[in-house]
């Protein structure tokens, strides 16, 4: 398993300005990588008012989730995530506070989309194991083995979104839902702005804080990283209807 501290997580930042220079993104297979999470294509598109954000993987995607642990302190996490130059505001975090990041997550301990019934059984409050949706804040911190997190917040003080979770960290639970079919993770999810920005993907480890404690939500490590070193190559394009 690879970690974005060896990929350089200040690599993100510092490239944030780089001009667009490809479209899709494209990778060799990975031998060494699960299938599940062994990126080999990822793209996204914009009609101006909806993003279609989709990565391609050598296996059969969602087929490998975090092991429960039986609490969410320490609990695990694994996402497909697209880290994007979509400033933070545009999925209503606070302007500048971050990379906009939207993820597809899997973790069995916890559910933080309170207000959606993933699984359809009625209880909208035991779905955390089913693959959902999240836009992230992520930040650079060097006590995560993978040199970022999901940014820390007072949930009575930062702007979020109005399907935040609640939890003290910048995350929304927006309930669109990921289509997961095959070797093809794909979602959909309203957002302006988004032509012509650059993104990436990755399939990552996360892991909450085994006290509960800052930072609580760590990026411990990468599965895989589409580009190579988190450059951000990839552009969102125009697709009308």
């Amino acid at each position: 398993m690879r970690t974005p501290c060896i990929l350089a997580a200040a690599a993100v930042f510092s490239l944030i300005a780089l001009p667009a220079t490809a479209h899709d993104i494209t990778a060799k297979s990975d031998p060494k990588v699960p299938g599940a999470f062994d990126i080999v294509g990822a793209k996204a598109t914009t009609d101006g008012r909806l993003a279609t954000f989709s990565m391609e993987v050598t296996g059969k995607a969602g087929g490998m989730k975090p092991k429960k642990v039986g609490k969410l302190q320490g609990s695990k996490v694994d996402a497909y995530v697209w880290p994007t130059k979509l400033d933070p505001s545009a999925a209503g975090f606070a302007k500048g506070s971050g990379i906009l990041a939207l993820a597809i997550t899997a973790h069995p301990d916890f559910d933080d989309t309170p207000l959606f019934d993933e699984n359809g059984d009625g209880n909208p409050n035991n779905d955390g194991a089913d693959w959902h949706s999240h836009w992230v804040v992520l930040v650079e911190d060097k006590a995560c083995t993978g040199g970022l997190k999901v940014r820390d917040i007072s949930p009575a003080q930062d702007i979020l979104p109005p399907t935040a979770p609640g939890l003290p960290i910048a995350l929304d639970s927006p309930g669109m839902s990921p289509i997961i079919k095959g070797a093809t993770v794909r979602i959909t999810v309203p957002v302006q702005g988004a032509e012509n920005v650059n993104f990436d993907a990755l399939a990552a480890k996360l892991q909450v804080h085994e006290q509960g404690k800052t930072p609580l939500l760590c990026v411990t490590g990468t599965y895989k990283v589409a580009s190579g070193k988190l450059t951000l190559p990839g552009v969102i394009m125009r697709k009308d209807k």
